[in-house]
């Protein structure tokens, strides 16, 4: 098992990095552990590996990427190297450049998502937003992808339903979830559209389930959500800050840091979370 604490490899909007020791704080001992929505990841990347881990997403992008930094992490390291971060080069990975394989396309959407404005990559609004003071410098990019693919190693990666993952994982694997929100507008930032009907769904699922998984569920604190989950063990509300730096300049053609706000949401289990076992280092 690896306890080492790392940050997630990406940046992603809607992501739990702020969140992460509030949530960590509510998740139980466990052996078998899952991620429907994988996204960025920073839960798993920031907990320590149990004794089998699935990460899932229906992005295929977002999963051929995870494949590539833990299976070849040397030839992802080989395509950026010497790419530096400049708006020539996000315009031309992002309109121009054709992947001829599975390895250039994960590269052509690392270098994208590691200099776009939060990491938003849903090409209609992937927008130049690097700034050298506040983001990741690409000569830094070989060892966060080396450190990641040591973390990846063993771990299973699908690309399916989250109604079938859920349904097959094993008996007592613990799930952390964090669906789209259930009130945004998130076609804006994904790729993978969620409907209302999905939102049932994941409820469905999740319930003729209960028997026999434990899950923590991340959602938008709203009525809908309250009513959907009200046979649910514990519902808290939860509130942490974060801070946004703004390092695009399609505003003030500038970069400036600090503007402080506050992340709001549900924590949804289906279990007493009295024994906070798992705290973050």
């Amino acid at each position: 098992m690896s306890f080492e604490p790392i940050n997630s490899p990406f940046r992603y909007a809607g992501g739990k990095f702020y969140a992460r020791k509030l949530i960590l704080q509510h998740i139980p001992m466990h052996t078998h552990y899952c991620e429907p929505f994988v996204g960025g990841g920073s839960i798993f990347f920031a907990k320590p590996k149990t004794y089998k881990n699935v990460l899932n997403d229906l992005d295929s992008e977002l999963m051929n990427v995870y494949f590539m930094l833990r299976d070849n992490p040397e030839g992802l390291i080989d395509f950026l190297d010497g790419l530096p971060a400049s708006k020539d080069l996000h315009r031309f990975y992002k309109n121009e450049f054709r992947p001829s394989n599975n390895l250039e396309r994960a590269g052509r959407w690392y270098y994208l998502n590691r200099i776009s404005y939060s990491g938003i990559m849903n090409m209609q609004n992937c927008y130049w937003g690097y700034g050298d003071k506040f983001s990741m410098r690409p000569e830094n990019w070989p060892n966060n992808i080396r450190r990641t693919s040591q973390k990846l190693q063993g771990v299973k990666l699908s690309c399916k339903d989250f109604e079938t993952v859920i349904d097959n994982v094993p008996d007592g694997t613990f799930l952390f979830i964090d669906p789209p929100y259930f009130n945004a507008d998130q076609d804006k930032f994904y790729t993978c559209a969620f409907t209302k009907n999905d939102h049932i769904r994941l409820n469905n699922v999740l319930r003729r389930n209960n028997g026999r998984l434990s899950f923590l569920l991340t959602y938008d604190n709203s009525p809908e959500i309250r009513g959907l989950y009200d046979w649910a063990t514990e519902t808290h509300d939860k509130e942490w800050n974060y801070c946004i730096s703004r390092t695009d300049d399609q505003k003030t053609k500038t970069d400036r840091k600090g503007e402080r706000y506050k992340g709001r949401e549900l924590f949804i289990l289906n279990y007493e979370s009295e024994a906070t076992l798992l705290l973050m280092p």
